[in-house]
């Protein structure tokens, strides 16, 4: 449980077919310099009042990468992206209050970052797309399918957790008693590599810890309205307990689900759950058929 609790201090870090249309110019063309030689453009939209940042990596349909509380679209997905885009065009976001994204006045929510992206994806006259949330990205992304259905084709929710009941009671003693100097120091070091001011990153931290101490259930209406084919994703030693996913999964109308061996975000290479040589090669084929032929 410590081991699982560490990752989480800030918080769970945490259709049919359609075609998606140009999109719109963007400024700046970056090289990834953590994965090889992948190219990628970035740039911000004016969203719902505040500049969004995200970027564009490969060709093809589109697959949303939602990335979990406190991190970096690095932090969560940079080890997995290399794979993800032989077979998918890539828009990874940055949300409210993380990495180069701005900040309002709101605390936190699943819901207005669900709407976020949402608004995201209409100014890049996206139509219809995949999303892959993790952890708090997968609450995200699961709000995306409940209130904004038209746009959601397929949602994979890795290491997700929908309920308070759906882990340990020490999870949430934790998240009351955690501290700013808890924090993992992977996730610092990343926000303020991209956005170099302290003061932010204690804000985001705060707002963080904040969604979760004030956690609030996924309603069983909420879950059961899910039209989109759904993928859960979960480690047998993670922070939402395998028998919360398994009934989650049953609540879904269209759900297939994977319990993988290890902890939090291992099987994608999360940066703060494992060393750069754990194998997480398989992970990229589930995720290919699961969007190809389910």
């Amino acid at each position: 449980m410590k081991a699982i609790l560490a990752v989480f201090l800030t918080a769970i870090s945490l259709t049919s077919s359609g075609q998606n249309k140009t999109l719109l110019p963007m400024k700046n063309t970056e090289k990834a310099t953590t994965m090889n030689t992948i190219k990628f453009e970035s740039d911000y939209a004016d969203v719902n009042g505040i500049k969004m940042y995200y970027q564009v990596y490969g060709e093809g349909l589109p697959l949303v990468l939602i990335h979990g509380g406190g991190s970096t679209i690095q932090t969560t997905f940079g080890r997995i992206i290399p794979k993800l885009v032989n077979f998918r065009k890539l828009i990874c976001v940055e949300l409210q209050a993380h990495g180069r994204t701005g900040d309002r006045e709101s605390e936190l929510s699943f819901e207005q970052d669900a709407d976020d992206v949402h608004t995201l994806l209409n100014h890049l006259k996206i139509e219809k797309a995949d999303f892959f949330g993790f952890s708090n990205g997968a609450n995200t992304a699961l709000q995306i399918a409940i209130r904004h259905p038209e746009i959601c084709r397929k949602v994979i929710a890795g290491s997700m957790l929908l309920k308070r009941d759906g882990t340990f009671p020490q999870f949430w003693e934790f998240m009351e008693n955690g501290t700013f100097e808890q924090m993992p120091q992977q996730y610092k070091d990343a926000f303020l590599a991209v956005r170099p001011d302290s003061t932010k990153l204690v804000n985001m931290y705060q707002k963080c810890a904040n969604r979760m101490i004030q956690f609030k259930d996924f309603s069983d209406d909420e879950i059961k309205s899910i039209r989109a084919t759904v993928l859960l994703i979960n480690g047998d030693a993670d922070v939402a307990t395998s028998e919360h996913v398994v009934k989650m999964s049953r609540l879904i109308p269209h759900c297939n689900l994977a319990i993988i061996p290890g902890g939090h975000g291992e099987y994608i290479g999360e940066i703060t759950t494992v060393s750069g040589d754990k194998d997480n090669t398989f992970i990229a084929p589930l995720i290919e058929k699961f969007l190809w032929y389910n």
